[in-house]
C-alpha cells in the first residue's frame, strides 16, 4: 500500500483517540443510566489542565492524572446534583459545559502558545506487531494513549457483556428497581459509574493537549468534539464496539472533509461539515426504520440474533432518570 495513505490512516487512528476514549467514558456513565452533557465543557477544561500541569511540573504522567481528577469532580458534580438534589441532569451538564468552557479559557492565557518540547506523550511503536504488514503501521506505530483506547475498548466491553458486575452495571441504566429488588445498591453504583466515565473524558481532554496536538490555544481546537462523542454515544448504540467504529468513521469523514478543502474542489465548507453528522443520522433511520431488519434475513439463523444485537441502537430505559426507592 502507498506510503502516503499509510500515514493518512495513522494520522485518522491518532486523531480519532481522543474521541474514542470520550465516547466510552459517556458509554460507561449512560450505561448506569446518568446523562452526563458536560462533555464538550469537560474536554476543555480537562486539555488545558493537563498542559498546565504538565508544563508546570515537567511531568506528563501528572498532567493526565490532574486532567482525569477534574473530569471525575464534574461528573461527581452531575451524579450528587442528580442522586441528592434532585436536578435535571441534562440542565445540569448544560450550565456545567458553559462553566467548564469559559473557566479553560480563563484560565489557560498563561499556557497559551507556551513551548510544548517535551510535553507530548511517550511515543512507543510496539514490538513485532509494528512490522506486521499495513495493519502494524496503521495501529501500532503511535504513542500510548491510542494503545490505552484500544484496551479500554475491549476491558470496557468484556465488562459490560462477560462479567456479573457489568450484568449490574447495565441493570441499573435498564431497570434500576428490578435490580434494586436483587439486592444492587442503585445509587452508589450510579456514583462510581458517573465518576470512572467523567475520569475517561478527563483522560481524551489530556490525550488532546500532551497526545494529538501538543499544547494549549485559545479558543481551544477541540471545541465541539464533545458534542460529537455524545452523538457518537448514540450512533454506537451504547456499545464499545460500535462506538470506536463510529469515532473512527467520524474521524475519517472529517479527514476527507479536510483533504476536499485543500484540493480545487469547488465545495461548500459548511457542506463539507455536516457530511459526518448527516451520515449518523442516515444510519440511524436505517437502523430503526426497519431496512437492517429485512437484510439481517439473509444470514443464518444463528448469525442474525448476534448480528442485530451488534446493531442494536435502544437507549438504556432509565437513562436520565433518578431512582427514588433506595435509602441512602
Amino acid at each position: 500500500m502507498d506510503d502516503a495513505l499509510l500515514n493518512i490512516l495513522r494520522t485518522l487512528v491518532l486523531s480519532a483517540t481522543p474521541l474514542v476514549i470520550a465516547a466510552l467514558g459517556e458509554t460507561i456513565t449512560e450505561r448506569a443510566g446518568v446523562i452526563n452533557l458536560s462533555l464538550d465543557g469537560s474536554l476543555s477544561l480537562t486539555a488545558m489542565v493537563a498542559f498546565g500541569v504538565a508544563f508546570a511540573t515537567g511531568n506528563i504522567l501528572v498532567g493526565i492524572l490532574a486532567a482525569m481528577l477534574v473530569g471525575a469532580v464534574i461528573a461527581l458534580i452531575i451524579a450528587v446534583a442528580s442522586i441528592e438534589l434532585r436536578l435535571d441532569q441534562v440542565a445540569v451538564g448544560f450550565v456545567l459545559t458553559l462553566l467548564a468552557a469559559d473557566m479553560s479559557q480563563f484560565w489557560g492565557v498563561p499556557y497559551a502558545g507556551k513551548p510544548t518540547a517535551g510535553m507530548t506523550a511517550a511515543y512507543l511503536p510496539l514490538p513485532l506487531l509494528k512490522d506486521l504488514p499495513i495493519v502494524g503501521r496503521v495501529f501500532f506505530d503511535h504513542n500510548i494513549l491510542v494503545y490505552v483506547s484500544y484496551a479500554l475498548v475491549f476491558g470496557i466491553w468484556f465488562w459490560l457483556f462477560s462479567t456479573r458486575p457489568g450484568l449490574a452495571h447495565r441493570a441499573i441504566g435498564e431497570r434500576p428497581a428490578a435490580a434494586f429488588a436483587r439486592g444492587t445498591p442503585v445509587n452508589r453504583l450510579r456514583y462510581i459509574y458517573t465518576i470512572v466515565g467523567g475520569s475517561l473524558v478527563g483522560l481524551a481532554g489530556a490525550s488532546y493537549s500532551v497526545g494529538v496536538n501538543p499544547g494549549w490555544a485559545t479558543p481551544p481546537p477541540m471545541q465541539g468534539d464533545g458534542w460529537i462523542a455524545l452523538a457518537i454515544v448514540i450512533f454506537g448504540g451504547w456499545h464499545p464496539f460500535r462506538v470506536v467504529l463510529g469515532a473512527y468513521l467520524f474521524a475519517g469523514l472529517r479527514a476527507l472533509a479536510g483533504a476536499i478543502q485543500s484540493s480545487d474542489i469547488a465545495v461548500p465548507v459548511t457542506l463539507l461539515n455536516t457530511i459526518p453528522w448527516l451520515l449518523m443520522i442516515f444510519t440511524l433511520l436505517l437502523v430503526s426504520g426497519g431496512v437492517i431488519e429485512r437484510l439481517l434475513r439473509i444470514l443464518p439463523r444463528g448469525m442474525q440474533n448476534r448480528a442485530r444485537n451488534f446493531l442494536r441502537s435502544d437507549p438504556p430505559v432509565a437513562l436520565g432518570t433518578r431512582f427514588d426507592g433506595e435509602q441512602r
